[in-house]
């Protein structure tokens, strides 16, 4: 069995977060923003649960800091959040892998809700939380996507066979 990480390898983990994060600065209408998914978020608990050795909180953390300068927020409030979701996601990997993609489906619900939760957190403290329940959106869009999301990724994962 071949174990090489090489460059189509690291590529297409890069190629991904790249994609994630253009899905995140695309704009979109002003009704229809509080139903964007957290693709970011996504793509980084896939290739957590996918490959804990290689994806950590270090990536999670950065991804947070680019999301934070791509979103214009306060920095560090996304960075926070993510590298959160990547440790419990790392840490809990093994049970998520096993089961169907429905259940999956709901474990990625509760960690993006997390990750919304933290960063309401730091937005409360700084007296800018969102007044609306419209909020919550994401997380419930993020699940239903996810299946889609999880097979493209890992069918891709299979035919650059990254490992």
């Amino acid at each position: 069995m071949n174990t090489y990480a090489g460059p189509t390898s690291n590529g297409l983990i890069v190629f991904s977060f790249i994609a994630a994060l253009i899905l995140t600065a695309m704009p979109l209408p002003e009704w229809l923003r509080p139903f964007r998914p957290d693709w970011v978020a996504m793509v980084l608990i896939y290739w957590c649960l996918v490959l804990p050795s290689r994806i950590n909180v270090g990536i999670g953390w950065f991804m947070g800091l680019l999301v934070d300068v791509l979103t214009a927020s306060l920095l560090g409030q996304h960075a926070m959040a993510l590298a959160i979701v990547a440790f419990i996601t790392i840490n809990i990997h093994l049970q998520i892998r096993v089961y169907p993609i429905w259940q999956q489906a709901l474990s990625v619900f509760v960690l993006i809700a997390l990750s919304q939760l933290l960063v309401i957190w730091v937005k409360g403290i700084i007296g800018a939380a969102p007044q609306t329940w419209l909020y919550w959106s994401s997380s419930m869009v993020s699940a239903f996507i996810w299946p889609a999301l999880f097979i493209l990724l890992r069918n891709m994962r299979r035919q650059f066979r990254v490992k």
